[in-house]
């Protein structure tokens, strides 16, 4: 007699759910990343979508939820704070749907949970100012649909969902044909995998083929998972997770991230002006502590072994853990980890997103910014992360620099979540630092809010950015053959090409740059760029546009060599 089907999921089992499909994610999160086709160094997809539902794993290891209302809502909830990059907003959208359908429930058959899914495609679609087809919202779109299908002919939840795969992998193998930059790579679209990924995992929970804890593994072949399968890590095996609080505020943490990546992998490293925390796997931990002690007082530390950890769960044993570091969330200063609101002293202030000490230094100390949230590419800021700048703020009115296209969206989520603490937000959708600098240089607090926002949007545009940074993976990419470890030339976003050398893609960046007839570059230098190459460049601009107005400034900003505005 086989296993009977399920044809309800209570708030237990959409708990463990979410907690495989958390699993699957981390386990796949390479293989997301690797999709991505833009060769430059970004906040990758997987690695987005993988921190965004990871603070829904971690608030339902906390809570036992008695209802699939409740476990909705605070997945729901912990998503929408913890979204990082448009697809991890996106994918926190998909789930504020799903909340809003399965409100009042105790538990959910293939009728209202097929129903939940549509809700959450029809929210994510409302949402994006212009959907693209070819994406996350087409292979949710299509999935769930299939889902509706299903349930409308009476089949279970189970075979719901079956379906919603089926068809759901039919249209990721399709994203290649919609979306003409994949087309062209010749992938998937990145975000329709994690999606699938997801929900594939979600299934495998249900059927209870994978348990909660347990990490899908990779699969060569068409599913992502070996039901049953533990991997026992050889090397990097101590999970370990601390908070550190700094010696100072304007501490650089980049020398830290470059000795933990001497000595493991899966780094993470977030903070805010009093305390920084740390995620490393290595065999090391206490080098790990040892040298971050250099940057300030060790306050709280989590070490897990994971190979003794994979090898109780294959021998059917609960694993020993330790959450006291993982719970507490940098920023957290009340134990019940409501968010408390400096009271308001001035009408606006300004919160801005940046990289490098002197970017940082420049937007605080020089432009007035109130708050700084560290982030940028590849280290794209959580919901919460903006939020919490936007509290230590003391104004009636905030104004939020996103500075990154892929920022803009997790900073218009903070809208609502800060009204609700009377807080006005305001989102001027800067896509670039320089950008922001330009808006700052218009804030005027004498001028009306709405007048405000208006000259600080019109500011921004007036903006040309060039950008000067490496290839990260070979690709053929917008007409140019592209190699790892190339330099690469973009302006306004757009590929110009790749260079062996930074004086000959400078000369040619100008060729570009000429025809706006720039009055004033300022060119800022980054962290892995030396004073007199910066005096090189320098000397580039200032003789190629004589006429202009030529600023160096030292930014030190990760990733970018140069950023270059111009107006």
């Amino acid at each position: 007699m086989g296993v009977p089907l399920r044809n309800y999921i209570d708030a237990a089992a959409f708990r463990d759910m979410i907690l495989c499909a958390d699993a699957a994610l981390h386990k796949n999160m390479q293989i997301i990343n690797d999709l991505n086709v833009f060769p430059v160094p970004d906040g990758d997809t997987g690695t987005n979508m993988g921190l965004t539902l990871n603070a829904a794993a971690a608030e339902l290891r906390k809570k036992s939820p008695a209802t699939i209302d409740e476990a909705s809502s605070l997945v729901a909830s912990a998503l929408l704070r913890g979204a990082r990059g448009n697809s991890g907003v996106i994918l926190s959208l998909l789930f504020r749907g799903i909340s809003r359908r399965l409100k009042g429930l105790d538990s959910a058959g293939a009728e209202e949970f097929s129903a939940a899914m549509n809700e959450g495609v029809d929210a994510a679609y409302k949402a994006v100012m212009k959907p693209a087809e070819g994406t996350i919202l087409t292979v949710s779109r299509k999935a769930s649909a299939a889902a509706a299908q299903a349930a409308g002919s009476g089949s279970d939840l189970e075979t719901c969902l079956v379906c919603a795969i089926k068809v759901g992998d039919q249209a990721l193998e399709d994203t290649v044909n919609q979306n003409p930059v994949l087309k062209k790579a010749g992938v998937v679209d990145a975000g329709g995998m994690g999606y699938l990924v997801i929900l594939k995992a979600m299934l495998a929970s249900l059927r209870g083929e994978i348990s909660a804890g347990e990490a899908p593994a990779e699969s060569g072949g068409g599913s992502v998972f070996e039901s049953g399968k533990v991997d026992v890590p050889e090397q990097n095996i101590f999970d370990t997770v601390y908070i550190v609080r700094k010696a100072r505020f304007d501490i650089d943490l980049r020398p830290l991230r470059e000795y933990l990546d001497s000595i493991g992998d899966s780094i993470v490293i977030s903070d805010d002006d009093e305390i920084f925390k740390v995620h490393v796997h290595t065999d090391i931990p206490g080098a790990a502590l040892t040298e971050s002690q250099k940057y300030g007082e060790l306050e709280v530390a989590k070490i897990e072994n994971m190979r003794l950890q994979a090898l109780a769960q294959q021998q059917g044993e609960k694993p020993l853990t330790g959450d006291d570091a993982e719970d507490y969330q940098v920023g957290e200063k009340q134990a019940d980890g409501e968010l408390k609101y400096a009271a308001p002293t001035q009408d606006f202030g300004v919160v801005a997103v940046c990289a490098g000490a002197g970017m940082e230094s420049l937007f605080q100390n020089d432009l007035g910014c109130d708050a700084i949230v560290t982030g940028g590419q590849t280290m794209n800021p959580s919901t919460d992360d903006i939020l919490r700048a936007v509290a230590r703020t003391p104004a009636s009115t905030v104004f939020v620099l996103p500075n990154n296209k892929n920022i803009i969206m997790a900073a218009q989520q903070a809208v609502p979540l800060a009204a609700e603490n009377g807080r006005k937000l305001v989102v001027i959708p800067t896509t670039t630092v320089p950008q922001g600098v330009s808006a700052m240089l218009a804030f005027n607090v004498d001028a009306e809010a709405g007048q405000l926002a208006a000259d600080m949007t019109a500011a921004a545009a007036n903006v040309h950015t060039a950008m000067v940074t490496y290839a990260v993976r070979d690709t053929e990419f917008d007409g140019h053959s592209i190699h790892a470890g190339e330099y690469l030339a973009l302006l306004d976003g757009a590929l110009l090409g790749s260079y062996s050398s930074i004086p000959t893609l400078l000369k040619e960046l100008n060729w570009a740059i000429n025809d706006f007839s720039p009055e004033f570059i300022t060119v800022y230098y980054g962290a892995d760029v030396s004073e007199e190459d910066a005096a090189e460049a320098e000397e580039t601009f200032t003789g190629c546009f004589p006429d202009a107005e030529v600023n160096l400034v030292d930014g030190g900003q990760p990733v970018y060599y140069y950023m270059i505005s111009v107006e």
